[in-house]
């Protein structure tokens, strides 16, 4: 004769319960999807009046950029009225920005550089 296996016991459902007495509720977890921070273009624009070789500098100093790079960016300036130098997060382009302006300041020059979001 064959035996049947008995079938498994149900339990009762326990619900937890919090220190204070109270039922707890659990949510699930949720993936979030993070976006990357928003992005800024610093550029500096032409002028009549800075010379070239202060641009060069600026941009060798600030942007990290070695000679040739810096003066292909001072070409781009001159011929096209505005140059990329460099892509960062926004506090990084505002501080970017200051420094070119102070530096350009305490030089005399009328150099200008701004930030832009890059879209």
């Amino acid at each position: 004769m064959a035996t049947k296996k008995p079938p498994n016991p149900t339990l009762p459902a326990v619900t937890p319960q919090t220190p204070d007495g109270g039922d707890a509720v659990v949510l699930e977890r949720r993936t979030q999807k993070i976006e990357p921070p928003q992005m800024y273009q610093v550029a500096m624009l032409n002028d009549d009046f800075t010379p070239m070789e202060f641009v060069v500098m600026v941009i060798q100093e600030f942007f990290s950029k070695d000679r040739e790079a810096a003066t292909q960016i001072m070409l781009k300036i001159h011929l096209d009225g505005k140059g990329v130098c460099g892509v960062y997060s926004r506090d990084v382009a505002a501080t970017k920005v200051d420094q070119v302006l102070d530096a350009a300041k305490q030089a005399g020059h009328p150099l200008q550089c701004v930030s832009e979001p890059i879209e």
